[in-house]
């Protein structure tokens, strides 16, 4: 998966608008403009597409876990240079607060069964003998149950 897809998958998960993406990167004290926020959320066929690096998805996904959960008292860790899809599933994991049975439900949800063995496996070391490697189908199972939980939710909120 590309950091764009990724980008364009939460803010329509969570229905966040340009500007509060804006915010969100603020939180993680970087600046960005709503015109580059628009140019990264664009197809990649689109004329005015541009690719958001390692550093700045790192940087949105750290604004996202201050949004959800608040900022950690010993200052907010640098944005990584370098983003891998089990650096990417930590983060979101980290923003919703999530266990291992709250991760495996979003799967569940995206009609995908994972063990727990299986998951704690892409939260491990990559030293670790245990440790796997979070392939792009796995992210985007769980960024689908994400997706699913996050909007019947909503919904059943403005029922009632």
């Amino acid at each position: 998966m590309i950091n764009n897809d990724i980008l364009r998958r939460v803010r329509y998960t969570f229905d966040f608008k340009d500007s509060t993406m804006v915010e969100i990167f603020a939180l993680a004290e970087s600046t960005v403009t709503e015109e580059q926020v628009a140019a990264w959320l664009k197809k990649e066929d689109m004329e005015g597409f541009e690719p958001i690096e390692d550093v700045e998805l790192a940087s949105f996904l750290n604004g996202l876990i201050v949004m959800k959960r608040g900022a950690r008292e010993d200052g907010l860790p640098a944005p990584e240079t370098r983003l891998n899809n089990n650096i990417i599933l930590q983060k979101l994991r980290i923003a919703m607060n999530f266990k291992a049975e709250d991760m495996l439900e979003m799967m569940r949800l995206a009609e995908f069964n994972l063990s727990k063995h299986e998951l704690s496996a892409f939260f491990r070391k990559p030293e670790n003998r245990q440790y796997r490697v979070c392939k792009d189908q796995i992210l985007r199972y769980f960024l689908l149950g994400l997706q699913l939980h996050m909007r019947s939710a909503k919904g059943k909120a403005t029922q009632a």
